[in-house]
């Protein structure tokens, strides 16, 4: 589910001014994440209702970089979910994209973050990485990807609300997941956004 300001500039180093964008996004915090609230979230899939009948509607939020829209975010969450103990809750997480990025840019931009909650296993980072780019595709705009993290099982993924299959590993998952709502996140905005309406 790709993933943050990293991808963006992996992209814009393709135009004539993109590279002073990379030069300033360096000097720059996660301050400047230029964030505006989403519709709000709808119901979910099907397939979402189904596996997780349960979820509630969290929150939603924008990402964006330097005017740049990448994707919108969405949160469903279970009843009695609290946000710091989010790897321990049933929850969806779902990005509309708002521009293209590869399936490799996805994969690879998620281990990045998903390591900035502590190192990952050699072992781990590379198998995770493959999987990813076996069932995540590449997006375009308006294409959309939904995670379901089940504790203690790992992850299942939709693409466009069809089944793309699953990493049936707890460790990817609660990792995974964290790319958004960890507090390492590199987007502190967005998580803020995705879980103003949950307790701590």
């Amino acid at each position: 589910m790709g993933v943050l300001p990293g991808l963006l500039r992996g992209g814009l180093r393709r135009t004539q001014h993109r590279r002073g964008a990379v030069h300033a996004a360096a000097r720059l915090s996660a301050a400047v994440l230029a964030l505006s609230l989403a519709a709000p979230p709808a119901a979910g899939s099907p397939q979402l209702r189904e596996w997780a009948p349960a979820l509630q509607p969290a929150g939603s939020g924008r990402l964006t970089w330097f005017g740049f829209s990448a994707y919108d975010a969405r949160l469903w969450v279970e009843p009695g979910f609290r946000h710091g103990r989010f790897a321990q809750h049933v929850l969806a997480l779902e990005l509309t994209y708002a521009r293209a990025f590869s399936a490799r840019q996805i994969a690879e931009r998620s281990i990045e973050e998903m390591r900035r909650a502590g190192p990952l296993a050699p072992g781990d980072a590379a198998r995770w990485q493959d999987e990813l780019r076996r069932l995540l595709p590449d997006v375009q705009a308006g294409d959309r990807i939904l995670g379901l993290h089940r504790p203690g099982r790992g992850a299942l993924f939709l693409v466009n609300g069809r089944p793309a299959g699953e990493i049936a590993e707890p460790g990817f998952s609660a990792r995974f997941f964290g790319i958004w709502l960890d507090p390492a996140t590199s987007a502190p905005a967005l998580r803020e956004a995705l879980l103003a309406d949950t307790p701590p």
